[in-house]
């Protein structure tokens, strides 16, 4: 495992935070994920509100007019708490959608040397964001049993499973725009302890406020460093980007 690699690669991630390409998708992001979020707090409230119905009757009481507006708030209130928690994933998977940008601007920066590739098509970069987020907001969802079996470690325990699906996300995201999806696999099998420590070290803000929202950026741009930075001659021949699975 390459520890100091792994440091290497965020030390040089956080000197390049101020780069106005970094906001940008930083804004992006979290506009996005805010969006999105109120969309679906809109959605969810009319959907209670149509399913329950303006009156309803119940035995020994009679007709009820106002339950409706009771479970249509209490939804808005169930969809704000359900924010916190989804807040950074939906963030985390809208700022995949522009990891080229934060790819690009670290290698201009760090690597000019190196040829520039081609942008991932959108259609499969769009692809990738929803199975990012489908997978990690799924995980983390059945994960909540364990926080509650193993409540006086569950800090370690949400670190460890978002630093592995952080990790592998974000490195086959960066990889496979160099060497293609498949090799993009086989280098992640080869360096999975040093991926995994990235991303937990990734994910242990994430449990920051407003210091998490950042993230996203920061693991674009260390797993960026990181692909650069992993032995040469481990990377194989240069192949066209395959974004199949």
């Amino acid at each position: 495992m390459a520890l100091d690699t792994v440091f290497k690669a965020i030390s040089l991630a956080l000197s390049q935070l101020g780069d106005p390409r970094f906001r940008r998708v930083l804004l992006l992001g979290v506009g996005g994920a805010v969006t999105l979020l109120i969309a679906f707090t809109w959605c969810l409230s009319v959907l209670v509100g149509w399913l329950t119905g303006d009156s309803i009757s119940l035995p020994f009481v009679g007709e009820i007019q106002w339950l409706d507006n009771v479970f249509s708030w209490g939804a808005v209130v169930l969809a704000l708490l359900l924010s916190v928690f989804l807040m950074v994933p939906v963030a985390s998977a809208i700022t995949s959608l522009f990891l080229d940008d934060v790819a690009d601007a670290v290698e201009a920066v760090h690597y000019p040397n190196i040829a520039q590739q081609p942008r991932t098509p959108f259609g499969e970069a769009l692809r990738d964001t929803f199975g990012f987020l489908g997978v990690i907001v799924i995980v983390n969802l059945l994960a909540l049993v364990l926080y509650v079996i193993f409540a006086p470690i569950a800090l370690f325990i949400f670190w460890t499973v978002n630093g592995f699906l952080l990790g592998r996300e974000y490195f086959m995201l960066v990889a496979m725009r160099r060497v293609g999806r498949k090799r993009a696999k086989e280098l992640r099998r080869k360096h999975f302890l040093t991926v995994w420590v990235a991303g937990i070290l990734m994910a242990m803000p994430l449990s920051i406020p407003l210091l998490n929202l950042v993230i996203p950026i920061l693991g674009a741009a260390t797993f960026t460093h990181l692909f650069q930075l992993l032995p040469q001659e481990h990377r194989g021949p240069p192949n066209p980007p395959d974004y199949r699975r």
